[in-house]
């Protein structure tokens, strides 16, 4: 039997949950000491991907744990297996079998699937999120191996509770739904949509420190309007039309009732990629009962408003000085419009019906404006002003003057030449976001924005893209990628044992990320820090996030720790192997 150890268990490391695998502290020089929770040994240990080191057992482990013949000799240290995996993973070459190599990888050696990404985020993470996630959703009837989260569909309905107990783990600290209906740029993807919640949480794992075994991912499925999965036979959701209603609400709630029922008030629940008037409608009914968070809305808002106060030193005027124009009205475009309203009226010390006054939205009908107000959606209706109507983008560009173009509503290459041209005409430095994803859905490339506004945009994406030379000059794009809020975000609310969402804490965490960007990363026109260095990111984030909770009177972890940075630090998971005794 492999022991691991459990000495203590009713204690838990730094304000995390009950560690049982010893995860939080894990180092290669913490021997495993026979205590009271064991795993099998011999060959069910090299199917369990949570023990499993491969060919880095040593050779007293495989004398101990009946190993001896199931491996072969060679005995292989953690990097010596991490750089086998990358020279093997970069000879494939499409992402999507680098996606499934990955996958495979950590269903097979949990711990070196962590290290990989880890150590290898910048390369890694486009694979494990975005763009190759919307990929690998669509497909993901095709490549379904083995489940990694729990499915919840209207035949569970009445039994959720016992559906979660289902899940082995019980000490859950995260968990990421979606209902699979606006999945990334794609659209209604149905049960496919797991992919999202799988990625998410790998990289609150590897990115944030949160404990894999502490993470749960899970998809309601309600049904599809995709009439291209409802006729696949290979589909492997439920095949009926999407259920919508009170159906649809009482399953929801049955849900949300049943999580904090079996795993308490501090779990984290993230929605994720719910339709507009879905998403919207529970972060409303739930922010006040539950420990809620919706990434598109929240996260997304949170890491462009990042953006936004970093390139203040660029663009040298402070952001109530400038004026913004959103194309896209949905979770996405209405969430960042609301937190820089909040951060405005903040610094201004001003009502935030007078910061709205500033950002400006176009949807599918031309610039939102008061004349359209009765028949707006309600979460579109802060942002009507006063104007006359202007039924394209172009058009509002000339009419409002924004000095930042920010696109939210997965067109892809709506930001033409002629657009780019116009905000280079009236701006200096134009300030030029392209949040759309995946790739496919971007409003512009990297190269389109420089080379259009004669290198002089600040840009960002929401999709990676290389650097740009021009005119003998290289300009690094950043990536405006929610990872560097949501893994941070969830690890300081985890630490701070927080039971609600405050908006301020969204605020804090953006101040927290602008403030890691460097003079170097400015020199190269970046407006975000590296992902190299995003565990360090994380962890300040999460302590700013942990400290503004207890101000609030919102953490229910006491007493508050002395260093809550070196709190969260010692509180992130470490993929490092451990010894078996």
């Amino acid at each position: 039997m492999v022991s691991v150890t459990n000495s203590d268990m009713q204690s838990s490391v730094n304000g995390g949950v009950v560690d049982v695998y010893g995860e939080d502290s894990a180092t290669i020089e913490h021997n495993i000491t026979p205590w009271s929770l064991s795993v099998s040994s011999g060959y069910s240990l090299l199917r369990d991907p949570r023990y499993n080191k491969g060919l880095a057992f040593t050779e007293k482990e495989r004398d101990t744990h009946y190993l001896r013949g199931l491996l072969p000799p060679v005995v292989l240290d953690q990097n010596l297996q991490e750089k086998r995996l990358m020279n093997n993973i970069r000879q494939y070459q499409f992402p999507l079998q680098k996606y499934m190599a990955l996958t495979e990888l950590q269903e097979r050696n949990e711990r070196l699937f962590y290290k990989l990404l880890i150590d290898n985020v910048e390369e890694l993470l486009p694979i494990v999120y975005t763009p190759t996630v919307g990929e690998a959703c669509q497909k993901y009837g095709s490549i379904f191996r083995r489940p990694q989260g729990l499915f919840i569909s209207l035949k569970e309905k009445g039994k959720i509770l016992d559906v979660l107990k289902n899940w082995p783990e019980r000490n859950i600290q995260v968990i990421v739904v979606t209902d699979g209906e606006r999945i990334l740029g794609l659209g209604d993807l149905g049960c496919q949509g797991m992919g999202i919640p799988v990625g998410k949480l790998a990289l609150y794992s590897a990115l944030g420190g949160v404990r894999p075994s502490a993470c749960l991912p899970v998809t309601i499925d309600v049904g599809t309007n995709n009439e291209k999965l409802l006729n696949d036979e290979l589909y492997i959701g439920l095949k009926q039309k999407r259920a919508t209603g009170q159906e649809y609400s009482e399953l929801l709630h049955e849900f949300m009732s049943a999580v904090k029922q079996n795993y308490g008030e501090n779990v984290l629940v993230q929605f994720e990629d719910f339709a507009n008037h879905n998403a919207f409608e529970l972060l409303a009914k739930y922010s006040d009962t539950h420990l809620v968070f919706n990434d598109d809305i929240q996260g997304t808002a949170s890491v462009v408003l990042a953006g936004l106060v970093s390139a203040q030193k660029l663009t040298n005027s402070p952001l109530a000085d400038h004026t913004f124009l959103f194309l896209g009205a949905g979770e996405a475009g209405t969430g960042i419009a609301e937190l820089i309203a909040l951060y405005i009226s903040k610094q201004m010390n001003a009502l935030v019906e007078e910061s709205r006054k500033r950002i400006w939205l176009v949807d599918s009908k031309g610039l939102i404006v008061n004349s359209r107000k009765d028949s707006l959606q309600e979460f579109k209706k802060p942002w009507a002003h006063e104007h006359e109507p202007v039924k394209d983008l172009l058009g509002a560009i000339k009419a409002i003057k924004p000095t930042v173009l920010i696109g939210s509503a997965g067109i892809g290459r709506a930001f033409t030449k002629e657009v780019i041209e116009a905000m280079s005409s009236i701006n200096e430095r134009p300030l030029i976001m392209a949040l759309s994803n995946p790739t496919t859905q971007s409003e512009c490339t990297a190269e389109e924005a420089y080379t259009w506004s004669k290198g002089r945009a600040i840009f960002a994406s929401g999709s990676p893209f290389d650097p740009v030379e021009y005119e003998g000059s290289v300009l690094v794009s950043t990536q405006a990628n929610n990872a560097y809020i949501f893994p941070g975000f969830g690890l300081g609310l985890v630490i701070s044992g927080a039971v609600r969402v405050h908006y301020d804490m969204l605020l804090t965490a953006a101040e927290a990320l602008a403030g890691q960007v460097s003079k170097e990363n400015y020199d190269k026109g970046m407006i975000y820090p590296p992902f190299s260095s995003i565990r360090k990111i994380s962890a300040h984030i999460a302590a700013d996030v942990a400290t503004k909770a207890y101000e609030l009177g919102v953490a229910g972890r006491l007493p508050r720790p002395k260093d809550i940075l070196k709190c969260a630090e010692s509180s992130m998971y470490s993929p490092t192997y451990r010894l078996y005794r």
